[in-house]
């Protein structure tokens, strides 16, 4: 009787292996596919004299998407882990904020470097990291609207900042040097009205994640709690926001990966990632992720699904983070 009830507890663990057994040939067949992917960059390298640079390109263009359909296969991923911290370069004031684009082809790996953190207008273009790092090789753009706090954004060639002395998001394009929409978030406070904890005019958070463009904001109605918005990149327009319930001003910082919300306790040492809110259930739960701030004072952290790393700026440093994510593994559908 007693080997009967312990074979009756093992059954449900039956479904559970079979879906490691497809989680393991899924992730053999992605391994193949990365493979075949480095062969064909090897061929290409091996008949650089054989193309124009427009054709390489496309073909390029054409692989990047193949692989980027291969690693999206591996679904979205829940945050386990920060790594130590990178420094990339020491520069500018304490407060201020650093980011490459968050949707552009890999080739493109300019930064853009914003320092401080009110009435600024002047962003400095990098053509690489290594330009930025060396300080060489930008050029200057200066934007018709000073802006506030440090949580700006730059996604898909455009800049998204929040306009200085308002609620305004405003979405400035590179290119065409012009601003192509502006738009009031409704209720929303400003100038120090609700920031994270270290200040800063830091009230509106602009974030990039897998799902797209965000805010990140209190109001009045919400008590002074963290709202998470879905912003339409064209418009600014709101789509949907979510009411966290975690007071903005215990904030250190935070950001957005996968649609989850990640805060920190504090900007300070110490600090940990302790908060996490899933708009896809609209539910949160209390984190203990331990995050290494190196130098005291961070006033800029923001995660890039392109390269999924955090970038954050600390006490004049611009500081890199890698993160380990959990992934939860699609397994419906053709491979």
């Amino acid at each position: 009787q007693e080997l009967k009830d312990k074979m009756t507890e093992l059954l449900p663990l039956l479904p559970v292996l079979d879906q490691y057994k497809s989680d393991t040939r899924l992730i053999v067949h992605l391994k193949e596919e990365v493979r075949n992917l480095s062969g064909n960059l090897l061929a290409i390298q091996e008949e650089m004299g054989a193309y124009d640079y427009e054709e390489l390109q496309q073909r390029v263009l054409m692989l990047e998407a193949r692989l980027h359909a291969c690693m999206q296969k591996l679904g979205c991923g829940k945050l386990t882990g920060v790594s130590n911290p990178i420094t990339i370069r020491a520069s500018g004031s304490r407060f201020g904020s650093w980011m490459t684009d968050t949707m552009t082809p890999s080739a493109d790996s300019r930064v853009w470097y914003m320092d401080g953190y009110y009435k600024g207008r002047r962003v400095l273009e990098f053509r690489t990291l290594n330009d930025f790092v060396t300080g060489q090789n930008f050029v200057q753009h200066l934007l018709p609207h000073p802006w506030a706090g440090t949580g700006h954004v730059v996604f898909n060639g455009s800049l998204y900042y929040n306009k200085y002395q308002s609620n305004i998001a405003v979405k400035y394009h590179f290119r065409s040097r012009s601003v192509l929409v502006q738009r009031s978030l409704a209720g929303a406070g400003y100038n120090n009205t609700f920031p994270y904890s270290w200040g800063g005019f830091s009230d509106i958070d602009f974030m990039v994640d897998e799902n797209g463009l965000w805010a990140v904001y209190t109001t009045n109605q919400n008590a002074g709690n963290i709202v998470v918005s879905r912003v339409d990149p064209q418009t600014l327009e709101v789509l949907r926001s979510w009411d966290t319930g975690y007071p903005k001003r215990s904030a250190g910082e935070s950001f957005m990966i996968c649609g989850t919300l990640y805060v920190t306790n504090s900007h300070l040492a110490g600090a940990k990632i302790y908060f996490a809110y899933y708009t896809n259930t609209s539910s949160y739960e209390y984190t203990d992720i331990p995050f290494h701030n190196q130098y005291s004072h961070i006033s800029m952290l923001d995660y890039n699904p392109r390269e999924r790393v955090l970038y954050t700026w600390n006490n004049g440093h611009q500081v890199i983070y890698n993160v380990t994510l959990f992934h939860v593994i699609k397994t419906s559908g053709e491979l």
